[in-house]
């Protein structure tokens, strides 16, 4: 096409939590937005939690799909680009999952890699930057998704390094914060992994100008506005802001929060994960504020398009794999590679410090446990069996792959069946409380209940015991110490 020829183009992002469609008018140089839509589908929350796409949530994206193309056939787009993200790399029935839509709606998607993901971003996110009166010289462009994390920095206009992170507020939210509004002790589960994470990736020079695009950051924003009166014009939060975010998304249920401020239900709930990692970013990166850009990857998928014509997807990857030599040639460096080399030994030492102390804090509840006593123990045991898993998640990539899914699986069976086992305490404590100032046939009905949820409390103790009987002490700490790489000897 030529270079200069304005197309009209659907643009769609299928993301581990929201389905987005833009119609833009664009040419290499100019972008115009005629339409766009999205709709909250929360495909990631089935791959988290078995592994696949379930058919209730291919059945909501294939009809969300249907919608958009409904919206943008008023505007006679020449294409209709789609590209999938996260959620749908990870799921075992990826392949059938993109067949079905394009059996069902005639749309071809394009199941792309984080490098990819973060290549079009940026394009996205630099178009807005470049808009700006004097667009700064470096800057950070961030994609907070619902299943990973993109993080672009860029110089002159150019990817000097990127990186696809596999966390984002879905998964987050799935993986640490399911109660409704959070416990204290999840927002600490949560931080534990998240600081631990982002220390590990070892960017010692951070611009300290950053667009952070994604529904949750731009929903952050909408509820900053709403709530605490920021000007409607603004495009800026700062870390006191998010900290008044998280206050109110930690004090309110989900529906309240979504229902004050006219906010989506299922967008209100993923917020608060979005809120810690942003938090996060703050703090590892030391940065004063962040801007949040409307514009990210499905914009940068259309401009992608009217630059490249049919090349869009091969140059994109060319992009990417340019910009990851550039970032592997600072790796290499000579005067760089002592501190690397360095930081990953101080790296995997800190992990064998965390993992021994982690265990070690899970077992000391062990006795206390087995001898059903005190019903606090279930949950500090809970709490620490958590707080392993978090550190351990963090640690995932530098560890042997089977001897971590071993000894993960053991912890995270233990951390649900502790789970049960304290829901169960703790609706006794609680029958037991209201039943005293009410009538004797409510009393009765309650004793009853209470003796009913005893046996089955009982019953659970058993399955508590048969977790807790192979967790002996040395070997279950030598299991977890052999997952990491051993410390070199110098």
């Amino acid at each position: 096409m030529p270079e200069q020829t304005a197309s009209v183009c659907t643009a769609i992002d299928i993301g581990s939590n929201t389905l987005r469609m833009v119609v833009a008018r664009c040419s290499a140089t100019d972008f115009e937005i005629l339409a766009a839509d999205e709709a909250v589908v929360r495909i990631g929350e089935s791959v988290n939690a078995t592994g696949a796409i379930s058919p209730e949530k291919q059945e909501l994206a294939v009809s969300t799909l249907k919608k958009f193309q409904a919206i943008a056939k008023e505007f006679e787009p020449q294409i209709t680009l789609a590209i999938a993200t996260e959620a749908i790399r990870k799921a075992s029935n990826r392949a059938d999952f993109l067949e079905a839509i394009q059996r069902e709606t005639d749309i071809k998607v394009h199941c792309i890699g984080g490098d990819v993901e973060a290549t079009l971003t940026f394009y996205g996110a630099a178009y807005a930057v470049n808009k700006l009166p004097q667009p700064p010289e470096q800057f950070g462009v961030m994609d907070m998704g619902g299943g990973s994390t993109e993080l672009v920095l860029a110089k002159n206009a150019r990817i000097s390094w990127h990186t696809s992170l596999p966390i984002g507020s879905g998964w987050l939210h799935d993986r640490y914060l399911q109660s409704n509004p959070p416990t204290v002790a999840d927002q600490s589960t949560a931080r534990t992994f998240l600081r631990t994470y982002l220390s590990g990736l070892n960017i010692k020079a951070f611009p300290s100008i950053l667009f952070v695009t994604g529904g949750s950051a731009n929903t952050l924003l909408s509820l900053a506005r709403r709530a605490f009166k920021l000007d409607e014009g603004a495009d800026v939060l700062t870390y006191e802001d998010l900290l008044r975010c998280q206050g109110l998304l930690w004090a309110l249920p989900a529906e309240e929060v979504a229902s004050r401020y006219e906010l989506d239900v299922q967008r209100a709930r993923i917020i608060t994960a979005g809120a810690l990692i942003l938090l996060a970013i703050f703090e590892v990166f030391h940065l004063k504020e962040i801007h949040i850009s409307t514009f990210g990857i499905r914009e940068g998928l259309a401009m992608a398009y009217c630059r490249e014509g049919e090349q869009w997807l091969q140059r994109a990857q060319q992009q990417a794999e340019a910009s990851e030599q550039s970032s592997q040639q600072l790796i290499t460096d000579n005067e760089l590679m002592d501190s690397v080399v360095t930081y990953r030994d101080d790296f995997i030492s800190t992990g064998r410090r965390l993992f021994q102390e982690r265990a070690r804090t899970m077992l000391d509840w062990r006795d206390d446990v087995l001898r059903h006593d005190d019903i606090e123990a279930v949950h500090k045991m809970r709490v620490a069996s958590r707080r392993l898993r978090a550190v351990m998640d963090a640690y995932q990539s530098v560890c042997n792959p089977k001897k971590f899914k071993a000894v993960y699986r053991q912890v995270k069976e233990l951390a649900d069946t502790l789970g049960l086992a304290r829901d169960t305490d703790v609706m006794i404590e609680n029958l037991r409380k209201q039943s005293e100032n009410t009538s004797l046939v409510e009393q009765q009905g309650a004793e009853w209940l209470i003796e009913q949820l005893n046996a089955y409390r009982q019953e659970h103790q058993r399955q508590i015991e048969q977790c807790l009987q192979p967790l002996k002490d040395k070997a279950f700490l030598r299991r977890v110490m052999a997952c990491l790489p051993e410390e070199e000897v110098r």
